[in-house]
C-alpha cells in the first residue's frame, strides 16, 4: 500500500516470489488476445488504456512487468506470460523465467535495449514441461520476434531481436534491474 493516499502500488511489489525464489512476481497490464494495450501509472495508481492495436493484431500472450524494476527504457522490465487462460489487468501472478528476447528498439532519439522475459505461470497446465525457451519450437520463437517488430513498427520506432537466451539470463536480467 501507498503510505501517500492508501491506494495499492503494483508496480512496488517484491520482484521474486517470497514462498519460491526461483519464481518471479508480474503485474499483468495487457491480457493474451487483447488488441487494447494497457499501462499502470504508479503517479495516478491507475491502469490507463495507452493504444489499440490494428485489426487483426493481438497481444499473443500476456504481457505485464516485474515490480520494483526500471529496464534501460525507462519502464519496468517487460514479461510475456505463458498460461492457460488470459488473466486481467493488475492481476499478480508467480511466473517461472523461462527465458529472454534480448532486443533494440531505434527511434528517432538513437537506440536503446529493450529485452522482454519469457515466463510459464507456475500453475499452467499447457506449458508445465517447458523449463527453458530451448523447449520451444522455432516457429514460436519466429511469432514473438515478429510479433515484436510489428508492435514496434506501429509507433514509428524499430525493433530488432538481438538474440534469444535461456532462464538464468531472465532471472539476471530482473537482478541488473531491481530497484
Amino acid at each position: 500500500m501507498s503510505k501517500k493516499n492508501g491506494l495499492a502500488d503494483p508496480s512496488r511489489l517484491k520482484p521474486i516470489d517470497e514462498d519460491d525464489k526461483e519464481l518471479l512476481r508480474v503485474v499483468i497490464e495487457t491480457p493474451k488476445g487483447s488488441r487494447n494495450k494497457f499501462a499502470f501509472d504508479p503517479q495516478q495508481h491507475i491502469f490507463e488504456l495507452k493504444k489499440v492495436l490494428p485489426a487483426g493484431m493481438t497481444f499473443p500472450y500476456d504481457f505485464g512487468f516485474v515490480p520494483s524494476t526500471l529496464a534501460e527504457d525507462g519502464d519496468p522490465v517487460d514479461v510475456l506470460v505463458l498460461m492457460d487462460e488470459p488473466a486481467f489487468p493488475g492481476c499478480v501472478l508467480s511466473c517461472r523465467p523461462v527465458g529472454v528476447i534480448e532486443g533494440e528498439q531505434k527511434d528517432k532519439k538513437g537506440k536503446q535495449r529493450n529485452d522482454r522475459i519469457i515466463a510459464v505461470e507456475k500453475d499452467a497446465h499447457s506449458f508445465a514441461d517447458v523449463k527453458t525457451i530451448d523447449d520451444m519450437s522455432k516457429q514460436f520463437e519466429r511469432e514473438l520476434a515478429e510479433f515484436f517488430v510489428n508492435y514496434h513498427r506501429l509507433t514509428g520506432k524499430e525493433y530488432r531481436v538481438l538474440a534469444m537466451k535461456g532462464p538464468d539470463q531472465a532471472r539476471k536480467l530482473v537482478k541488473t534491474h531491481r530497484q
